[in-house]
């Protein structure tokens, strides 16, 4: 009895065969297409999901940045307005302690006591920073849902909307972590150019303003580009990664291999 028909070797078609635990016979996977999809992914869907991958990290940086500077404890810095260049020390206040950094080299850091004794804007800007790095965990996987590049949620229109929903919750959050940021900076010129106030209580803007604006510049720029990246997809239920791949065939009690599997 001869050996049955070898199945025709397409390599755009055959995607394996099986191993000898089959009595020598290959079982090949057939590669099929959704129906009513395109053969392949045009070139604007690929743009979008390109510019949804950028935004994702470029809001990434800006998160981490923005947890970087709500953390730091240079807010305020003292002004050296003295025309003595040796200064003995220098102090720092942040959100969450003060430190004293000393000539030497020598640095002392103290958590504030007394949440109610703090002044209003450390209050408020605990409570804006805070709340604008979470929101941006919870647009991070929202977005991570809705893009292009994972599976979590179907293909298709409601797909793109959940992608512009997070986009949308993380320029949101740049916006938010703005508020106690330019609130400080005001305070700080206010002050410095206030007549009124000691020389020794004047204080300049530290560092970690500046780490602060250019996270929120982050996530408002990667936010923008997450929903231009979605909304090329809204209402275009053909822009989306159509190729799928179908279970494996066995072959019929003849020993033949069906042709559907092939064509």
């Amino acid at each position: 009895m001869g050996s049955p028909p070898e199945a025709p070797a397409d390599p755009r078609l055959r995607c394996g065969a099986a191993g000898p635990g089959h009595g020598g016979k290959g079982v090949s996977r057939a590669l099929t297409e959704a129906p009513g999809r395109p053969a392949r992914v045009s070139s604007s869907a690929m743009g979008s999901a390109a510019l949804e991958i950028l935004g994702l990290v470029l809001c990434l940086v800006g998160w981490v940045g923005l947890i970087l500077a709500c953390g730091l404890p240079m807010w305020q810095v003292t002004a050296f307005l003295d025309h003595n260049i040796v200064t003995a020390q220098t102090t720092w206040k942040g959100l969450w302690m003060s430190c004293v950094v000393q000539s030497t080299g020598h640095m002392q850091c103290k958590v504030y006591d007394s949440v109610l004794a703090l002044s209003t804007e450390v209050q408020a800007a605990r409570a804006l920073t805070v709340g604008a790095v979470l929101l941006a965990l919870v647009a991070l996987f929202v977005t991570l849902a809705g893009a292009q590049c994972t599976t979590c949620v179907t293909p298709g229109p409601a797909k793109a909307r959940v992608a512009l929903t997070g986009g949308a919750l993380y320029a949101f959050c740049g916006l938010l972590a703005l508020v106690p940021l330019c609130w400080f900076a005001n305070i700080v010129v206010r002050e410095f150019y206030d007549p009124t106030v000691p020389m020794s209580q004047k204080y300049e803007l530290g560092a970690a303003l500046y780490i602060g604006w250019a996270a929120s510049a982050l996530l408002m720029c990667g936010g923008g580009l997450v929903c231009c990246g979605a909304w090329v997809c809204v209402g275009r239920p053909d822009f989306s990664f159509p190729v799928k791949y179908s279970a494996s065939r066995r072959p019929t009690t003849s020993g033949d291999y069906d042709k559907k599997n092939y064509v």
